[in-house]
């Protein structure tokens, strides 16, 4: 099967979807329908290449693939995807990909009918005008009510679903049709303006041996072996090694046209040189002006990311530099603390992407390395009239200086069948939210409008929204504002030592209970000492929180056998002092495990 260029024959489109929908299921069978990947070579989830993603079922980045279709009216199109990630903690990568498309597969998942994920995940393809098609996944289990999910995307989403697609990636029933819709509903790429080459760069990743590979939308304009590049965001120029396509492994071509999709390699070993959403033009004869980019994402969650052995410090440095090159929403500053050493203060877009991020430098890069709990970015006021952002603990300043501290606070929408709507409200209530107004879905669904302190719904929300729905709630979330509120510094002492990994800014409402926790599970995760280690919790002066770890006992007087009591008494006082002095002196080390736990601490 060849494919002769014509940008009437080419097809970008993304798939759309909530998390565990059925997105990568669906590639796979379109890549085995397109040939693209022969059957022996061929696993499920092919384009999730993490084992990460294996592991846990969810795709974390965008992966491109191009393929060659043969279509119904004799000829072939050249059809690029660019996979989506579905959890919330991802939307960047989704808004990134969607920027080099022109269309958008939604899959919803005939059982679950339409999740809050999905939801957002339209909105954005709609702000970029892109041509939707509405899939439903699913339809071979016994549950599935094609009909119901039918009239749920009407009514919710507001598109037309009475011809959308019904298909099961897993049987592969009706994922022939998919492909004949794309190519008659996804328009083409636009004509360009004019030959002077523009490429968006949407993403990359580090290469070892080859430096950044260069991950390109071509809007105008040709990108071939040898020319040279110019980088419009930061003015660096480099000359081309090689361009190519993804099948869905890199393959080299001579040279990339308007409306393709591909790679480029320029033996960039500076990663700071490649800007996400930068525009690529030609140094000889380069572009006016540059392409609009993507919003540039704000992390909403901080946390401090150390090695245990601070000879690692630049190995970590180098491996963070490496994997935000591939993920361009992870923010990176330095920072030192008392108790850890020298390491890194970190964004992230929630606890999901920090757990990533932190398997990820464990397991691609072999780094022993420790977080601090998580924190959000809170607006302080002082009494001489600055007013500073602070996300770290360590940073707090002394509170007779402190005239108001404001917290932020998202909006949520929230999906979830009505029968677990009292459920909800009582989670609703545990979290500090307010509720601002219901709209019924159809059939038995709901949808809430919900605001809540973005410091309550980062760690664990998620999890106690699945919980408490039996899995059918979903939520999304976004910014809303900066308001007043109670919040202080709860600081954790380990041996009277404080320990600035574990303290944390809470709500004064919610401080004892959170103080109780974090000792309750430390006293669990800290092996004992030969001398007592107490454990507290405490705002300013006042201990509101304490657990003290019993000492390991050692049978001094073992050795006595009979005679008289004064000799024992002699051992045991021996050991009393020794016991003393130890405390004194004694440091506890605590277990890397620990870190992760306290983060869980209900």
């Amino acid at each position: 099967m060849t494919f002769h260029y014509a940008r009437s024959r080419i097809r970008n489109f993304s798939i759309i979807a909530h998390i565990d929908h059925g997105k990568s299921t669906i590639a796979d069978r379109l890549l085995e329908l397109t040939g693209t990947v022969q059957l022996r070579d061929m696993q499920e989830q092919l384009l999730d290449d993490m084992d990460l993603e294996r592991e846990r079922g969810i795709t974390i980045k965008a992966h491109p693939v191009t393929m060659f279709y043969a279509a119904k009216d004799g000829q072939v199109y050249q059809i690029n995807l660019i996979d989506t990630p579905g959890h919330v903690d991802f939307t960047y990568e989704v808004s990134r990909s969607l920027s080099a498309c022109e269309g958008a597969l939604l899959v919803v998942d005939a059982v679950q009918g339409v999740q809050a994920q999905s939801l957002a995940n339209v909105h954005l393809a709609v702000e970029r005008d892109l041509e939707i098609v509405p899939v439903l996944n699913k339809i071979d289990l016994p549950s599935a009510d094609v009909a119901g999910v039918k009239r749920q995307i009407e009514e919710i989403i507001g598109l037309p679903a009475s011809d959308a697609i019904c298909c099961s990636a897993k049987t592969g029933l009706g994922v022939d049709q998919i492909l004949e819709k794309i190519v008659e509903m996804v328009p083409p790429p636009a004509e360009p303006e004019d030959d002077r080459l523009r490429a968006l760069l949407f993403d990359s990743h580090y290469d070892t041996y080859r430096g950044a590979n260069v991950y390109v939308r071509i809007m105008s304009g040709e990108l071939s072996k040898g020319m040279q590049i110019r980088m419009m965001a930061t003015g660096k120029v480099f000359d081309v090694l090689e361009v190519g396509i993804f099948c869905p492994k890199e393959r080299p071509v001579e040279v990339l046209l308007p409306g393709q999709v591909g790679y480029l390699l320029a033996n960039i070993k500076n990663t700071a040189d490649v800007k996400i959403g930068d525009t690529i033009t030609a140094n000889k004869h380069p572009a006016f002006e540059p392409l609009p980019g993507f919003k540039v994402v704000k992390p909403v969650v901080f946390a401090g990311i150390y090695p245990v052995d601070s000879s690692d410090f630049e190995s970590l440095r180098d491996a963070l530099v490496k994997l935000q090159l591939n993920d361009s929403a992870l923010h990176v500053e330095q920072e030192s603390s008392l108790a850890l050493g020298f390491g890194f203060r970190c964004g992230f877009l929630g606890l999901l992407h920090l757990e990533i991020v932190f398997e990820r430098l464990q397991r691609e890069f072999n780094l022993d390395i420790i977080t601090t709990a998580p924190s959000v970015v809170y607006r302080i006021s002082l009494g001489n009239g600055k007013v500073v952002d602070i996300d770290n603990p360590a940073q707090y300043p002394d509170p007779t200086q402190i005239v108001k501290v404001e917290e932020p606070w998202v909006k949520c929408t929230i999906m979830l069948p009505a029968e677990y709507l009292g459920a909800l409200m009582n989670l609703g209530m545990e979290k500090r939210g307010e509720c601002l107004k219901t709209d019924s879905a159809s059939g038995s669904r709901l949808i809430l409008t919900y605001r809540f302190p973005l410091n309550e719904i980062i760690t664990d929300f998620n999890d106690k929204l699945k919980s408490v729905t039996r899995g059918y709630g979903s939520f999304d979330y976004e910014f809303d504002c900066y308001e007043k509120s109670d919040i202080i510094k709860l600081e954790i002492r380990v041996n009277e030592e404080p320990v600035d990994a574990f303290s944390c800014l809470v709500h004064r409402s919610k401080s004892e209970h959170k103080g109780r926790a974090i000792c309750a599970k430390l006293k669990e995760v800290i092996p004992r000492q030969l001398f007592k280690v107490p454990i507290q919790g405490a705002i300013g002066g006042k201990v509101i929180a304490r657990e003290t770890i019993s000492a390991m006992g050692k049978d001094v007087t073992a050795k006595c056998y009979g005679g008289d009591i004064t000799r024992k008494r002699k051992l045991w006082e021996k050991q009393k002092k020794g016991k003393k002095k130890m405390k004194e002196i004694g440091k506890v080390n605590i277990p890397q495990e620990a870190f992760m736990k306290v983060l869980k601490a209900d």
